[in-house]
């Protein structure tokens, strides 16, 4: 698909921000996404409708979108509701809920996908996924790609410091559809380690985009000197 090889071999910077933060405003996003076009990003993910709307006005590479809804395990764009909404709102790539946990809505990750696909045939179709089972299964189910986002959000994999390597040479081994390395990326020389394993591109957000965490590393730095 053109838009996923848009990617290939590149950075995406995910653009979002915690509810309740100063920079929790689609305007924000939009800024700071357009920045990170303009240092080299291929690509951007962006959270909820309004911001995804915005961004997608505001750059020209692809955009990856999300919608975080419900008090549910799954919510990161949890039901077919969802990711008609976020490809409605003008996303490139839809990026759903991959792992095999039951949905809210009570259909199966392949009838989301089929349908999301058949109303929406341009867009390509994320699964954000915590294990090597769920990416396998998510491939089966139609995704065009594969993320390693919920690694050790789900209790199937411990929560490593970095990235988890080992995940995504399991997924690069095994999957037949472009792997995303995304999670925990929060140095350079990490983003070029997964890219040599074979990642077919890498998604950094909080090591870019979320100020309150950087500033939180130095000062525990300064404070731990």
């Amino acid at each position: 698909m053109d838009t996923l090889e848009r990617l290939r071999g590149g950075l995406v910077v995910s653009c979002q921000a915690y509810p309740g933060e100063p920079m929790r405003d689609p305007r924000t996003t939009e800024q700071v996404a357009r920045s990170a076009v303009r240092g080299g990003a291929v690509g951007i993910r962006v959270q909820g409708l309004a911001d995804i709307a915005a961004t997608v006005a505001a750059v020209d590479v692809p955009v990856v979108g999300l919608w975080k809804d419900g008090d549910d395990p799954v919510f990161l764009t949890p039901t077919l509701r969802h990711a008609l909404a976020v490809a409605e709102a003008g996303a490139q790539v839809v990026a759903l809920d991959g792992t095999r946990r039951p949905r809210p809505d009570g259909l199966t990750l392949a009838a989301t996908v089929r349908e999301l696909r058949a109303q929406y045939p341009g867009v390509a179709v994320m699964a954000d996924c915590g294990s090597l089972p769920d990416a396998l299964a998510a491939q089966e189910a139609g995704v065009h790609c594969v993320g390693t986002t919920l690694a050790g959000y789900t209790e199937e994999r411990p929560r490593t410091e970095g990235p988890d390597i080992e995940l995504v040479d399991q997924m690069v081994a095994a999957c037949t559809v472009p792997v995303v390395v995304e999670g925990r990326v929060h140095r350079p020389e990490q983003a070029a380690e997964v890219m040599a394993r074979g990642a077919f591109c890498v998604c950094v957000g909080t090591a870019i985009t979320h100020p309150a965490t950087i500033t939180s590393w130095f000062v525990q730095a300064i404070d731990g000197g």
